[in-house]
């Protein structure tokens, strides 16, 4: 009976695996983009992904659109096609029809893993419904009172490294990335929840905060790129295999969605007492956000559940934590590339008489800005963006394409289901756009008339925070924190890179790309820098 059984399960799954070849080869010889051109595949399961995340100089990309064109075809897991566009009007397009262009369910279900059912991943009017509701917390006003906590934080990094550079004869070796990370940590604990993370460590050094460790416990369990995660990533039936990983991500999941109902409760009661603007609690971008939910102007049929609520917790912790630090991390490293534009900067941080900026100070110093825009243009904290077609649709393009069989394309025929990759690195890159100097640390290309061109960006004239009605709600915000930990460490401290520049690459984590040590790949994402107070 037993053998019976067994033979019925085998036989059924055989001819699942059949179906699903056989759909998989009708959907290749039959797709829109099978006559474009490309590169080959080079992995039997990655396709050209591995090549992708394998790229330690982020030169893979350039060299594909140099030889295949704006508008090309890649391979993703098995071989199966995928649309590669560089084309500024067909990006225009996707991010601008966020009712057609959305993320896959693989990409939500793998992403909500780690920030659960928040904004970077519900998509139609749930997305809407959360987008309206979260904007009033990230405009200008409320960011300008959140600018105290990004400069006290700020201070504190750089007396730990000025105070370790004291104990080292004048000049200390610190690992910037870690530092990074554990600054816009607590940042985002206070300015997100009114929550003390403290990772910085000057209290309670012995009792790490609960919510950091299950939120680093899930980024950490969430970025690997083993064959069978990539298996559960595309297949849903590859989900129910337990795994370490797996009861990691439940586990800290759940201890991030408690801490989170409390501080809900905490957000709540307290704008029940008060209800005004305080120092500390009713500026943080939780209570923010339970105010705005709250509000007579919007009808309770539309407000947010509190388990919308709660899963805007994660969602602020990768947003707001995770690639700011990254972003600051590739700009202390562009610095040490070009040591005339880290003095000239610092030259301009000082003529701010006060360590305590405001929002309007470090609006008001030019070079930061250029310093910024600059780094967020070369070192886009995320790589790419994904989209699939929820119904079928033609692409405008910019740059007609000419496929394999010499027909020209003025545009792509896209079907339900069809991916498209969306390449931000690649095209804050180009120099047909940036010029033949693209590839350099230049902040001085900002300055002057304005750089104007047609990349669909919702700031900066650049791809880093994406455009349309997706584009990252909290761009305001990050800039800020970008700008006070830049100005109080380059104010005070001076940069020197630690190890040579050839040994610097860099690693795409399925998020964020970070710095590497190429000769020390094992100790995981890095920068060593030295530091040296500055001698006034």
């Amino acid at each position: 009976m037993l053998l019976k059984v067994l033979a019925s399960l085998f036989g059924t799954l055989g001819a699942y695996a059949v179906y699903q070849i056989f759909k998989a080869v009708y959907y290749e010889v039959t797709s829109p983009i099978r006559n474009l051109s490309g590169p080959p595949s080079t992995h039997w399961f990655f396709g050209n992904f591995k090549d992708l995340f394998d790229d330690e100089i982020s030169g893979l990309e350039l060299g594909w659109i140099a030889k295949y064109g704006r508008t090309m075809k890649i391979h993703t897991l098995f071989g199966k096609s995928q649309l590669y566009t560089a084309d500024t009007k067909a990006m225009h397009h996707v991010l601008s029809n966020t009712h057609i262009y959305q993320k896959s369910l693989a990409v939500r279900t793998s992403l909500g893993r780690i920030v659960g059912p928040g904004i970077l991943v519900v998509e139609g009017d749930v997305h809407k419904q959360q987008r309206k509701i979260m904007n009033p917390a990230f405009g200008a006003p409320q960011v300008r009172e959140l600018t105290s906590i990004f400069v006290n934080t700020s201070v504190q990094l750089r007396d730990i490294w000025a105070a370790q550079a004291a104990k080292n004869g004048g000049v200390a070796r610190v690992e910037a990335l870690s530092w990074l990370s554990k600054a816009t940590l607590d940042i985002i604990g206070l300015a997100g929840f009114n929550h003390r993370i403290n990772a910085l460590g000057t209290e309670n050094h012995d009792t790490p905060d609960e919510l950091a460790q299950a939120f680093n416990a899930v980024f950490s369990a969430e970025t690997g790129q083993s064959i069978l995660s990539r298996l559960k990533f595309f297949f849903p039936a590859f989900r129910a295999i337990p795994s370490t990983q797996d009861k990691t991500l439940r586990e800290s999941q759940e201890t991030i969605m408690r801490i989170g109902k409390r501080l809900l409760a905490e957000s709540k009661r307290d704008i029940a007492e008060n209800g005004t603007f305080e120092t500390g609690r009713g500026r943080d971008l939780l209570t923010l956000l339970v105010r705005a939910n709250t509000s007579k102007e919007i009808p309770e049929s539309q407000r947010l559940s509190d388990e919308d609520v709660i899963a805007q917790v994660p969602t602020f912790l990768v947003a707001g934590h995770e690639t700011t630090s990254t972003a600051l991390t590739w700009a202390l490293f562009a610095l040490t590339q070009n040591i005339p534009a880290q003095t000239r900067l610092r030259e301009e941080l000082l003529t701010i008489s006060t360590d305590n900026p405001t929002m309007e100070d470090l609006n008001s110093l030019p070079y930061l800005e250029c310093v910024v825009k600059e780094t967020l243009r070369l070192y886009a904290p995320v790589a790419a963006a994904g989209r699939m077609a929820m119904q079928d649709d033609i692409v405008p393009l910019g740059t007609p394409v000419t496929d394999t069989n010499g027909t020209v394309h003025e545009s792509m025929r896209i079907r339900k289901g069809d991916e498209l990759r969306i390449p931000i690195t690649a095209i804050n890159h180009d120099k047909a756009i940036w010029g033949p100097d693209a590839l350099e640390f230049r902040p001085a290309r900002w300055e002057g008339t304005p750089v104007s061109n047609t990349i669909p960006g919702v700031w900066g004239h650049m791809l880093t925070f994406l455009g349309g009605p997706r584009g990252c709600i909290g761009f305001r915000f990050s800039l800020v924190e970008t700008k006070a930990l830049l100005f109080t460490l380059v104010r005070g401290l001076e940069f020197e890179l630690a190890v040579p520049v050839a040994d610097i690459g860099k690693k795409d984590t399925g998020i964020v790309v970070r710095p590497i040590v190429i000769s020390n790949r094992d100790a995981g994402c890095q920068l060593p820098l030295l530091v040296r107070p500055v001698v006034r």
